[in-house]
């Protein structure tokens, strides 16, 4: 397996984890119209390839380290069924986050099942092993939450100027004109809050059962983690979705067949998401693999798997305008929220620091 050997280099591929975690998502916006339950198919088959593709590259080919099938060989089936149940675990969370952004857009959805992810992976690790500093832990974990409030005030607060600004424009229609076929009302805000929360309670299971995983001498190495994470995902895939599209978060139920109405462009689309995600996970697993002498901290683990939320939300704000005509109190309220988020996190992952 071809591994960090240095501090840069982990932090690198950390980085770049980040990047990826947080950017995949601009594809399914890049898809127009594409339902993210279609598009969760592609996802899936673009994560598994890309995964076997690095498996099979650099996952076999440095001579002086064990290759992922090698690793294979001596870890326990429990391990590697952890590994896949994290990826099914994940999938789910991931599929209640795509149905989010799908109602409210990245720079609601994102923050708050990450921060939610946040806050579970922080109790759950400090529980298990509390070592660091608990008011740090706490406190980091209220500012995150409060950030997840802030968000949500804003996220509501917008919506409805915006549904008093249509009531307006309603008044003022001729009563002359001929009027249109009703349309669907969309979902309220209520439910993309929701399937925030319950996605970022999913999420935050799904790294320490991970951990769970690959922890040990005879644990999953990155490459063979990264391979069981996209079989849970794939496999979960096609568990998953058939009752989204039966019972849509959003717009009228689907059926199976109208994946292949979808264009080419959107099909590509969702393969390259898949990609970017594969790539992030698997750069994510590699880099915290760093030997002991220049083992990464958990601070900078911790933070780069969770501000991702924070790139995803000025993805949201800046490329897709999704508050589009919010006055300047919701705009306050969104820098607030980004900076309570990245003070929250910041907590968090120094509280190892001091015992």
């Amino acid at each position: 397996m071809t591994l960090p050997t240095t501090y840069v280099a982990g932090a690198l591929l950390l980085i770049f984890s980040m990047l990826c975690w947080s950017s995949w998502a601009n594809t399914l916006k890049l898809a127009g119209r594409w339902r993210f339950e279609l598009y969760s198919y592609d996802l899936s088959v673009g994560v598994a390839v890309c995964v076997a593709i690095l498996a099979f590259t650099f996952g076999s080919l440095n001579a002086n380290e064990l290759t992922f099938q090698e690793n294979f060989l001596i870890v326990s089936y429990r391990k590697m069924v952890y590994c896949a149940g994290a990826g099914m675990v994940f999938n789910l969370g991931n599929m209640l986050l795509l149905g989010a952004m799908s109602i409210a857009g990245l720079a609601v959805s994102f923050p708050i099942s990450f921060g939610v992810a946040a806050i579970v992976t922080a109790i759950w690790n400090f529980a298990l092993n509390p070592q660091g500093n608990a008011i740090l832990v706490l406190g980091g974990a209220v500012l995150v939450a409060a950030a997840i409030v802030v968000n949500i005030f804003a996220y509501t607060t917008h919506v409805d100027l915006q549904a008093e600004e249509l009531k307006k424009a309603a008044l003022q229609i001729d009563p002359r004109v001929k009027k249109s076929k009703p349309k669907i009302k969309p979902p309220g805000p209520a439910r993309a809050v929701t399937l925030s929360v319950i996605s970022g309670i999913l999420m935050g299971i799904f790294s320490p059962v991970m951990e769970m995983g690959r922890e040990g001498d005879n644990g999953v190495g990155p490459y063979g983690a990264a391979l069981l994470f996209a079989a849970g995902v794939l496999v979960s895939t096609f568990l998953y979705t058939p009752f989204f599209l039966n019972f849509p978060v959003a717009g009228t139920p689907i059926q199976f067949t109208d994946y292949f109405r979808g264009t080419a462009r959107q099909h590509l689309l969702g393969l390259l998401g898949g990609g970017l995600l594969a790539l992030g996970a698997t750069a994510g697993f590699v880099g915290a693999t760093t030997p002991a002498s220049v083992k990464i901290g958990s601070a900078l683990g911790y933070t780069a798997l969770h501000a991702g939320a924070v790139i995803a939300a000025l993805w949201g704000l800046f490329a897709w305008h999704e508050f589009k005509g919010a006055n300047e109190r919701i705009r306050l309220l969104l820098a607030v929220m980004l900076v309570l988020f990245l003070a929250g996190l910041g907590m968090v992952s120094i509280a190892p620091l001091y015992l």
